[in-house]
């Protein structure tokens, strides 16, 4: 058995969790805020928690796209060149600067569309939502999964791109 990797899966997974939970909580408490600051939104309202319910879980999806450019820069590390703990040191290091460019893009992605949406139709999108209209709430989520379900590849691209691979030498 391969100590230095089943470290790193234990540490993958407590982080994917401890993480999730504080990524995915902060954004129902921002999405919150938001709701009752600047749109006047109290909290039994089910439009509204639809919506952000669509949010978390385009979040969530979104930052699951880190895995893969996280377990390439984790075959990238030299477990030879470095102990344990520094290896398990880069790992949640490299770890939390993708995760962080995930959700940014996530909220960016998810905000900006209902946003964007907002202003392209006749109506007021929050103020439906406001008045807890479930049909509004459904279409403003549908186009927020849609769109983070669309740009997933680009933002896993964008990550693949910070990725430290090795130079080859030419031939």
């Amino acid at each position: 058995m391969n100590l230095n990797v089943a470290i790193l899966g234990l540490v993958e997974i407590v982080s994917a969790i401890t993480i999730g939970v504080f990524i995915l909580s902060l954004t129902y408490k921002i999405l919150q805020f938001v709701g009752r600051k600047y749109y006047d939104i109290q909290e039994e309202n089910l439009a509204y928690s639809i919506f952000t319910a669509a949010i978390i879980f385009s979040t969530g999806y979104m930052v699951s796209g880190v895995l893969q450019p996280l377990s390439s820069s984790f075959r990238l590390l030299d477990p030879e060149t470095s102990g344990t703990f520094m290896l398990t040191l880069k790992f949640i290091l490299q770890g939390a600067t993708y995760i962080a460019i995930a959700y940014v893009a996530a909220m960016s992605i998810g905000l900006l569309s209902a946003i964007l949406y907002s202003k392209l139709t006749p109506i007021d999108e929050f103020e439906e939502m406001k008045k807890n209209n479930l049909g509004v709430a459904i279409i403003v989520s549908s186009i927020v999964i849609t769109l983070t379900l669309l740009t997933k590849s680009g933002v896993e691209l964008l990550i693949e791109s910070i990725i430290p691979y090795p130079t080859l030498p030419p031939k």
